[in-house]
C-alpha cells in the first residue's frame, strides 16, 4: 500500500488538488438539512435523557450515547464553519460556528488558529506543537531525560488520553486565550465562555445542578473521547507519513498521512464523513457533506491508507514515529534499543 502510494503521488499530486476542487462549494438545502438533522436530535435526546432520570439511570446512560453522537456531528459542523466550507458567506459561518462552539465547549476564532496552523504543518516533523496530538521521534525519545519520557508515557496512556485530555482540553485548556491572540480571537472566547456559563446556568435553575450533571457529563465524556479518538486514528497508523521541513509535501502529508476510517454507514453519518480524513486535508474547503463524493469520483484517492473499525484498534499500540523505517512503533520496540543505550553509558561512568 505504501508504495502505491508514492507511485500515486508522484504522478497526481500536481492535479490532485484541481480533481477536488469543483466540490469545494457548499449547498445551502444541504447545510440547512444538516443542522435539523442533527441540532433538532441532539436536544430531543438530551430532553429524553433528563427525563428518564426516573425510570433508569441505565437507560439514560444508553440515550446519552446517542446524544454523544449527535454532539460529535454538531461539533462537525463548528469544523465546518471554522473552515468557512458550511456556508458560502463568511459571517454566517463565524456565528454558526460560535453557537456551535458554545455547545461543544469550543472557542471559535481560537480553535480556527491552531487547526488552521495543524493543517498547514500536519506530519511536518520540525513543525510540531499547535493543533496535534504530541509526537515524539525513536531518536528524541532515546535522548529525553527520564523525566520527558515519563511524561510522554503518561501523555500517550489511552486512560490519560481518552479520558482526562477531553476534560483538560475542552473544560480548562479552551476557556484560556492562546497568547499573542487578536483582539476578535479574545472576545470570541469571552463569548464562548459566557454562553456556556449562561446556558449552564439556565439548566441548572431549570432542572436542577445534579440531573444536569448526570446527563450533561456522560454525553460530554463520551462525545469528547469519541472527538479525540478520531483525531488520534486518522494520522496514527503504522506506515503514515512524517519528514523533516525541506521535504515535506503538503499533498503527500495530505494524502499519505491522513487515513481513510472506514467506518459503518450508520457511524460515518454520525460523524459528518470526518472519516475521508484524507480529502479533508486535501482541501478543506469541502463541507462534510461532499468528502465521500469527493472521494468515490477521484481515482487517485482509491488507493489511499484505509483502516477499519478493527484495524484502528492497532493504531493503540503505536508511540513514537521511527525517522528510519518510516512507520509508527511501540515502547516495546524501543526498550531494547534504551537497554543497549544503558550499557554503552554504564563503562563510561565506571
Amino acid at each position: 500500500m505504501k508504495e502505491g502510494n508514492k507511485v500515486m503521488m508522484e504522478h497526481n499530486q500536481k492535479n490532485l488538488r484541481k480533481q477536488v476542487a469543483p466540490y469545494e462549494q457548499s449547498n445551502l438545502p444541504a447545510s440547512i438539512w444538516q443542522m435539523i438533522n442533527t441540532l433538532v436530535p441532539f436536544f430531543l435526546l438530551w430532553i429524553l435523557a433528563y427525563q428518564s432520570l426516573t425510570i433508569s439511570y441505565i437507560l439514560t446512560l444508553g440515550i446519552a450515547v446517542l446524544a454523544a453522537g449527535f454532539l460529535v456531528r454538531t461539533f462537525i459542523i463548528f469544523h465546518d464553519c471554522c473552515h468557512h466550507s458550511f456556508f458560502k458567506n463568511r459571517k454566517a459561518n463565524m456565528i454558526l460556528g460560535t453557537i456551535t462552539g458554545i455547545l461543544t465547549v469550543f472557542p471559535y476564532h481560537q480553535w480556527q488558529h491552531d487547526h488552521s496552523v495543524h493543517h498547514a504543518t500536519s506530519s511536518n516533523l520540525d513543525k510540531r506543537g499547535t493543533g496535534d496530538i504530541w509526537v515524539l521521534t525513536v531518536d528524541e525519545y532515546l535522548v529525553a531525560s527520564p523525566w520527558e519520557r515519563l511524561k510522554y508515557r503518561l501523555y500517550r496512556n489511552p486512560l490519560v488520553m481518552f479520558g482526562l485530555g477531553p476534560i483538560y482540553v475542552f473544560l480548562l485548556k479552551n476557556r484560556f486565550n492562546r497568547k499573542g491572540a487578536r483582539f476578535n480571537e479574545r472576545m470570541n472566547t469571552y463569548i464562548t465562555n459566557a454562553g456556556i456559563a449562561a446556558l449552564t446556568a439556565l439548566l441548572c435553575l431549570t432542572i436542577g445542578w445534579e440531573p444536569f450533571l448526570l446527563v450533561q457529563a456522560p454525553i460530554f465524556l463520551i462525545s469528547g473521547s469519541l472527538g479525540i479518538w478520531l483525531f488520534y486514528v486518522q494520522h496514527t497508523f503504522e506506515d503514515s507519513y512524517f519528514e523533516e521541513d525541506q521535504h515535506w509535501e503538503y499533498v503527500k502529508a495530505a494524502v499519505e498521512g491522513s487515513s481513510f476510517y472506514k467506518l459503518p454507514k450508520v457511524l460515518q453519518w454520525l460523524t459528518g464523513n470526518i472519516g475521508y480524513h484524507h480529502v479533508h486535508h486535501l482541501s478543506p474547503r469541502v463541507p462534510n457533506y461532499k468528502l465521500e463524493e469527493a472521494h468515490n469520483n477521484t481515482l487517485p484517492l482509491q488507493n489511499v491508507p484505509t483502516i477499519t473499525l478493527a484495524t484502528s484498534l492497532s493504531s493503540l499500540k503505536f508511540r513514537l514515529w521511527d525517522e528510519k523505517g518510516k512507520k509508527f512503533v511501540g515502547f516495546k520496540e524501543v526498550k531494547v534499543l534504551l537497554k543497549k543505550q544503558k550499557e554503552i553509558l554504564r563503562p563510561e561512568k565506571a
